[in-house]
């Protein structure tokens, strides 16, 4: 039994779960970035520590959802909207794309091997994954994964930054519906009634 077109994607456009997947993601990417400059940027009091007490829950959420879909994804590849354009463009498109998918889900992996391996609780939801002391420190690794997470986690955002920039160029200089097909569904515009 094939799934209503409104829920799965289709040619012409992103089925609802994409798109509710797609910016729901989205928000929690932003929460994200919100949470990474004042823990850069400001000195570690109460709005860091309420703000920095949600990175953790919410990119265990991110990393679901990514591999979620990633799933719903591939599932759903034969009937998305085509890549269009110069080939040199659709490989890129197609790489970023992959590029985005494995640092959503590498990016939170690193985050919770940092706390397993510096012997630190990792509380989700505030429930404890990890008790401290439940696993054996390694400073090394520990050092390591801490520094990969957070140059992948600011590469993340350029790479979200660069994205964002095709979709309006997508928009605002071809024209071609790429973004509209991930707002409304549909490349096509939709018709005022009357005309």
């Amino acid at each position: 039994m094939s799934m209503p077109s409104r829920w799965a994607d289709n040619p012409h456009g992103y089925g609802l779960v994409s798109r509710a997947l797609h910016w729901g993601m989205a928000l929690m990417i932003l929460w994200q970035l919100l949470t990474a400059i004042v823990r850069a940027t400001a000195e570690h009091g109460a709005l860091d520590n309420v703000l920095w007490g949600t990175h953790v829950s919410v990119g265990f959420t991110i990393w679901w959802l990514a591999i979620l879909r990633g799933v719903w994804g591939l599932a759903n590849l034969s009937r998305r909207p085509a890549h269009e354009g110069h080939p040199l463009m659709r490989g890129a498109a197609t790489l970023g794309h992959v590029a985005l998918y494995a640092l959503l889900i590498l990016e939170p992996t690193l985050g919770m091997l940092r706390a397993f391996f510096k012997g630190r609780e990792l509380v989700i939801y505030g429930f404890p994954i990890l008790v401290r002391g439940d696993a054996p420190r390694n400073a090394v690794l520990g050092s390591f994964v801490s520094e990969a997470h957070e140059f992948l986690g600011w590469s993340l955002f350029v790479l979200i930054a660069g994205h964002i920039a095709m979709a309006l160029w997508h928009h605002l200089v071809r024209r071609d519906g790429t973004l509209r097909a991930m707002t409304h569904g549909s490349t096509a515009p939709r018709l005022r009634a009357g005309i």
